[in-house]
Formats: structure tokens, sequence, C-alpha cells
């Protein structure tokens, strides 16, 4: 799996040790298999929330959508043309492949493996999520994740925003003995942060665990957590849940994550990788419509109203052409 590596993890700042049965170790309340289905121009995903979740157990996250790892040949990429979004944040993790995004507001641009485009849709934004030419024309490898992050009612209105968050820019660490490679997108891990600026407070990380070993993250009690395997198998909680690829665990309440990698791994993998991410619960009615989510019914009308008056912005006249790819 490209996204980030290094040679030596031991040259990276290490976590703090932390051992031992302790009481404050999240428990796993539940661990549910993701769905799959067909989005934008065709493509597929698998997805564990929402559904068969309550907006109640994943919040300040909306939903989570895993595509790959696949292999496609020429011609066969494709993506999410132009569409509108009100009320939250797209976060769209690229592990391999590259994707060309176009947005409304300006923003946009190619990301590749180990980069991040968090888009704030806000008050109102288009955008779409393509294939470059060359990932369209040559075909390649295609891996990546869309987390969507709810906003509070008092920021659902806020300007739009863009950020592309490089590879290079990700705060890298490792555990004690060097097993993991811990990738820090966004919040605070044990006294590090990433370089995501966020509206709601949230922790996001990407961490390979190698076969047989365990790691230990430090997570803030008032956070949410959960854990998603994108390959491998391992188990997750201080009662070693077995978890495997496209698994989502729900952890319940402590200030520790613990996650180990399975010494034999299936499929080709020689290591268990999984995004761990949690936030600060938003504790308001959540109303969604397709792309818009707000808090009310009648806010979900004005979303549509504003989007058929063209107040979410006008899509470029040199992107009207149909196409598949950027």
């Amino acid at each position: 799996m490209p996204a980030v590596s290094v040679e030596n993890t031991l040259a990276l700042p290490r976590l703090d040790a932390l051992v031992g049965n302790d009481p404050h170790a999240r428990p796993v309340t539940q661990v549910v298999h993701s769905h799959s289905q067909l989005e934008g121009a065709g493509f597929e995903i698998n997805r564990p929330f929402p559904g068969g979740l309550p907006a109640s157990a994943t919040t300040p996250f909306l939903l989570l959508d895993h595509l790959g790892p696949q292999l496609n040949g020429p011609g066969e990429a494709s993506g999410a043309p132009w569409h509108p979004h009100r009320g939250f944040e797209t976060v769209t993790y690229v592990l391999d492949g590259e994707i060309s995004h176009h947005d409304t507001n300006g923003g946009g641009g190619v990301i590749g493996a180990g980069d991040t485009q968090w888009m704030t849709a806000g008050s109102g934004i288009l955008h779409d999520e393509l294939p470059t030419e060359r990932a369209f024309r040559e075909g390649g490898p295609s891996h990546g994740v869309q987390l969507w992050v709810n906003l509070p009612a008092a920021l659902k209105m806020t300007p739009p925003r863009y950020q592309s968050i490089t590879a290079d820019s990700l705060t890298l660490l490792t555990s004690p003995d060097g097993g993991s490679l811990v990738r820090l997108i966004a919040g605070d891990l044990g006294g590090y942060a990433g370089p995501g600026n966020t509206h709601t407070p949230i922790t996001y990380v990407h961490a390979t665990v190698a076969r047989g070993a365990e790691l230990v993250l430090p997570w803030n009690p008032g956070f949410t957590a959960m854990v998603f395997v994108l390959t491998g198998q391992g188990s997750v909680g201080p009662e070693q849940r077995p978890v495997a690829e496209n698994d989502l665990a729900l952890m319940g309440g402590g200030d520790r994550i613990t996650i180990r990698a399975a010494d034999h791994i299936e499929g080709g993998y020689d290591a268990l990788d999984v995004l761990v991410l949690g936030g600060m619960p938003i504790n308001e009615p959540v109303v969604q419509y397709g792309p818009f989510v707000m808090n009310t019914r009648e806010e979900i009308q004005q979303a549509i109203d504003d989007f058929n008056a063209g107040r979410m912005g006008v899509i470029p006249a040199d992107q009207m052409a149909p196409r598949r790819f950027s």
C-alpha cells in the first residue's frame, strides 16, 4: 500500500508507551461490516455508515466510503461529476492512484498517493471529483476514502473553504517498538498535531501495524472513536475483538485505543492498515437529503431552492462538456 511510507520507523517521534490492562482502554461496543453500492458515475464503494447505524453512533461523522484497492484497466476509471453540497465537510484521502477536483469557489487540483482534499461545503458549493486524463486513459491502481464531517448548526452556513493537504505535510509517528507507522492527518494525538484545519474538533489517523505488532493510541476521552479496516486482519480493544477488511469497530469510553495486527495476514498484505477517527459529538438533529445535511426540513427545502436558483455557484463554462476525466 503506497500512501506515505518510511524506511525506518524508529527514526520517527514515538508515542508514549501505554501498556497493561488499563481500565480506561476503550472496549469495542459493536463491529459492523460495510455494504457495497455504486456511486457517482458508476464506481463501487464499501460503506460502513450510514446504513444500519444511527447518526448518534458515528457523530460527528456522517458517511465513510472506501474505494478499492483495485486496479483499473484503460478507460475503466470513473468519478463523481458536478454535484452540490451544503452543511458539512468532505474529506478525500488517497492511498493510491490520483484524482482531480474542481469546485465553484476556485479550489481544486490533483491529489495523489498520501494526499488529502479537504472541502468545507458550508453554505453551499458545487464540485466534481474525477480521474485525471492519465488515470482514465492508462488505467492503474485506485484506493481511497471519503469521509463526511458534520458541522454544528452555528457553522452550517460558514463560507466554503478548500484545503490541499499534501503527503509530505502529514505528521508521522510510531509506536515505542517501531512496529507501527502512524500518519496523523488532522487533530491531536499524544501532543502531536496533524496539518488538517478543522471546524469540528476531530482526530483522523491512518495507521499501518506490522504483523504481530500492537499499537496503543492515546485518545481524547471526550471524543467518539472508531477503527475502520482498510486491508488486512487483526483485533481491536482490550478484548481483542477480531476485525478484517471493511469492518468498522465502534469504541466505548476511555483514553486509549488498542489495535493488534494478526500474526498471519491473508490477501497478499504484510500489515494491518486501519483508519482511526473520532471527534467531539454534535448533539443536534440531523436532517439529510442527498448532498445536503442540515438541522430542519425547512433548511433542507431552502438548500434545494438555493441550488435550483444557482446560489451555490455556477459550473465554469469550460467544464460544461460531458467528460469522464478532468
